[in-house]
């Protein structure tokens, strides 16, 4: 049994709508300290990593840990009927098994949803050594991204001690983006303990950027050559938002 309540609609919107980039089907472990999420999407190319503590709620009752699998897609519809300064209510029905989804502002409104078979998976954190750890503005990376998505469908992403350098090759054009360490633009700051390079899937990484960038101003990025990207998206409240993105391997 669990009663969570969200006092702003829009705190939660956003989050589903990030979560739903990667996946459709999402199973939540809900326990007394909070709200949890690790999951592989389909192609098992990316994973989100995600909790809420129980503070980020307005109310939060939990009797005993469970899990609950959702259509990330179908709870979305309901939370785009919420205002910004509407509360969220989710609770379950244990007579039906289904999700309570009361939205409250200028008048209430009650819906209900099915519950999914709950996945059993245990989805691991992969335990990579990275040698670059680049901070910037969550702004400046997308803007970065952006960019690059002009000319090409993947990304390569350098670094030394002194820059971050996304590079992008299309068939008729090229982007190359520098982020120079001590600069008062997108990068906030810059370790590299070896220099480094990757490439990655633009279509990934730029909705995974698009979408985290609703709850989150800065961006730390965490790699080494041809190795997954770990990308950490600093919350404005509590709680952990972070991505895998395995490499893209080059041919040439």
């Amino acid at each position: 049994m669990f009663k969570l309540k969200v006092s702003d609609a829009k705190l939660l919107r956003d989050m589903a709508t990030t979560i739903s980039i990667l996946i459709d089907e999402a199973t939540f472990k809900i326990d007394p300290d909070g709200l949890k999420l690790r999951a592989m999407d389909p192609s098992r190319v990316a994973m989100i990593d995600f909790e809420w503590p129980k503070t980020i709620f307005e109310e939060y009752v939990c009797t005993e840990p469970t899990k609950m699998c959702l259509n990330v897609s179908e709870l979305l519809k309901l939370l785009k009927r919420a205002g910004r300064d509407e509360s969220v209510e989710l609770s379950l029905d244990d007579k039906t098994g289904r999700l309570q989804i009361k939205i409250v502002g200028k008048y209430a409104r009650n819906f209900t949803m099915p519950t999914l078979e709950a996945s059993e998976e245990e989805v691991p954190t992969p335990k990579i050594s990275f040698n670059v750890k680049a901070k910037s503005t969550t702004a400046g990376l997308s803007q970065a991204i952006e960019d690059a998505q002009l000319v090409s469908d993947h990304v390569r992403i350098e670094a030394d001690s002194e820059k971050l350098v996304l590079s992008a090759t299309g068939d008729l054009m090229g982007a190359t983006i520098t982020l120079q360490k001590g600069s008062s633009g997108a990068l906030l700051d810059l370790e590299v303990k070896e220099n480094s390079k990757a490439t990655f899937s633009l279509s990934y990484l730029s909705e995974i950027i698009k979408a985290a960038s609703a709850t989150s101003d800065i961006a730390t990025l965490e790699f080494s050559s041809d190795m997954p990207v770990y990308i950490d998206f600093q919350q404005t409240k509590a709680g952990k938002l972070t991505f895998f993105l395995a490499p893209r391997i080059e041919t040439d």
